[in-house]
């Protein structure tokens, strides 16, 4: 019986007795929800390539702790999405941007966008483009949120918030993702 066949509990199970073409095939299955969830968070290709692949390695390497073999999928994502902001953090950490170099940024993905539009038209792609104009830590917990699908008490854990804290960020970001939102229709 070929790997290609076997379920996701069945590749696990040979994965933890060392099979690396089950490895290779599960591998193949999550890589680029994976990688996506990655991007979204690390905010480059190749640095998110890295995240997924060590993501990868690190699931591989505790596989033994893994609970229930069902829940993998997410598991291995809750690895991708610490690791990612791991990462983010740990680069970004030092780097700081002027404010009017922030506004001036803001300014200028605001155009592009006919007056005509309405609200309800914006393409998901716009919406992601103007997501990225947000804070950082927006950015991420939204993402989190409305993409990864996330709810408070694990975005809470995830960030190392309280969960009033996450709250009040939360409805901050969505508030001003709905400003620049307008902002883009009214241009």
């Amino acid at each position: 019986m070929t790997s290609t066949k076997l379920n996701t509990e069945q590749l696990i199970q040979l994965c933890k007795s060392g099979n690396q073409s089950a490895q290779l095939e599960i591998y193949n299955r999550y890589y680029k929800a994976m990688y996506n969830t990655s991007f979204r968070i690390v905010k480059n290709s190749f640095e998110a390539e890295d995240v997924m692949q060590d993501s990868f390695l690190l699931a591989f390497a505790q596989l033994e702790s893994l609970r229930e073999d069902s829940i993998f999928g997410a598991w291995l994502k809750r690895i991708v999405i610490n690791k990612s902001i791991y990462h983010y953090k740990k680069k970004n950490k030092y780097q700081e941007v002027a404010l009017d170099d922030m506004l001036y940024k803001i300014e200028d993905n605001s155009n592009g966008i006919d007056s005509d539009y309405e609200f309800t038209n914006l393409k998901a792609q716009q919406v992601l483009n103007i997501m990225k104009t947000l804070k950082d830590n927006y950015r991420i917990i939204l993402t989190l949120n409305l993409i990864e699908g996330y709810d408070y008490e694990e975005i809470s854990e995830i960030m190392n918030l309280s969960n009033a804290n996450c709250r009040t960020i939360i409805s901050r970001a969505k508030d001003s993702l709905r400003q620049k939102l307008q902002t883009a229709i009214e241009y």
